[in-house]
């Protein structure tokens, strides 16, 4: 894939390797019982939301907590399997990759939607949340790219089945 590839490799190593760790010790307070978490995080995201004034996380309406416990099943999982295929080379990481940018764009649609209709967002609220709409892009298309500059396997090839030899 040359060299933009590899950068957007790096983008999204970066931001997979992230959500590892924030999915399920930042994003997991909203679905899981707050007490099962050190006091240190559960002060790092009461002050983010005071610093952003994020008012899904503060208000934690029932689509928003079905995303979340969405993220901790599927995505967060598929993070830690992307780390590990962009590290290890895998040939299924561009499979990974497009089901995970697919679930984000999705996700990340729902969201804006909500704070640009609601009009409860601030400009700096949606600069924070934008980038993740542009982060699923960018992950579906490495996903689409990634498949397309392959063979395609077995997919139109006949295979002829070789006859048995006997045995003496």
């Amino acid at each position: 894939m040359g060299a933009i590839g590899k950068l957007i490799d790096a983008i999204l190593f970066v931001f997979f390797a992230l959500m590892a760790v924030i999915a399920p010790l930042i994003d997991g307070q909203t679905a899981l019982p707050k007490g099962i978490f050190p006091a240190f995080l559960t002060d790092l995201k009461t002050s983010y939301i005071a610093e952003f004034g994020d008012y899904l996380l503060m208000e934690k309406p029932h689509f928003l907590v079905g995303l979340v416990w969405h993220e901790l099943v599927f995505l967060w999982p598929l993070s830690i399997a992307n780390v590990y295929a962009i590290l290890a080379g895998k040939s299924w990481f561009g499979t990974t990759c497009l089901l995970y940018g697919a679930s984000l764009v999705t996700s990340m649609a729902a969201i804006l939607g909500d704070m640009i209709g609601s009009g409860k967002a601030s400009e700096r609220l949606l600069m924070m949340y934008v980038p993740f709409m542009g982060i699923g892009i960018l992950a579906v298309l490495r996903g689409l790219f990634s498949s397309s500059t392959k063979s395609s396997g077995s997919v139109g090839k006949r295979y002829t089945i070789m006859p048995r030899r006997k045995l003496a």
